[in-house]
């Protein structure tokens, strides 16, 4: 018969946890170099000029607040959903008397910032030299890219990632850009 005593178990019992020790060494943020916890570091893909004006049949108009006097559309067929979380699109801005401005902008969700890449003037793309990150500005009567960024292109503070849910969001019926922030089905 064989007798089982504490002590035959100890040296088991002793590997299995100086094995386990080592294993959690290994993955130590300050033995590897790479904190999980440290910010990450921004970097912004390429960006390309559109090639077209906008497109008539495919923009849509959304709404940005009561105090405004312009009108927006985005033209949805711009849209484009950055791997480096940038959403890229052609905004529509139109004034009392009916002229408008094409611009072509970005939005990062994760820091509520814009950027104007470009105008389109007399038909030809024009690239903004001095284009900057900005601040989002949420409290101005002219707040269109608050309105995207809560009502279409962001769920909190990432992108939406579907073209589809951002064109559904942008449908005035449901358009939920006014109120701060939302995901992109309206949901608070």
């Amino acid at each position: 018969m064989m007798k089982f005593s504490i002590c035959s178990l100890r040296l088991p019992i002793l590997s299995l946890v100086l094995g386990l020790a080592l294993a959690g060494c290994a993955g130590d943020p300050l033995e590897s170099g790479v904190d999980p916890f440290a910010p990450m570091v921004f970097k912004e893909g390429a960006t390309a000029m559109p090639l077209n004006p906008p497109n008539k049949a495919t923009i849509q108009p959304f709404y940005v607040s009561q105090q405004t006097i312009f009108k927006f559309a985005v033209d949805t067929n711009s849209i484009l959903i950055g791997n480096d979380g940038i959403t890229r699109y052609t905004v529509i801005l139109t004034s009392p008397n009916g002229n408008s401005q094409v611009q072509y902008e970005g939005i990062r969700c994760d820091s509520f910032q814009w950027r104007l890449y470009g105008t389109l003037e007399n038909g030809v793309w024009k690239e903004n030299p001095l284009s900057t990150w900005r601040a989002i500005q949420s409290n101005v009567p002219n707040r269109y890219q608050a309105a995207l960024a809560q009502g279409a292109f962001c769920n909190f503070s990432s992108q939406e990632k579907s073209i589809k849910a951002i064109v559904n969001s942008l449908n005035p019926n449901g358009f939920t850009g006014q109120s701060k922030p939302t995901n992109s089905n309206g949901v608070m």
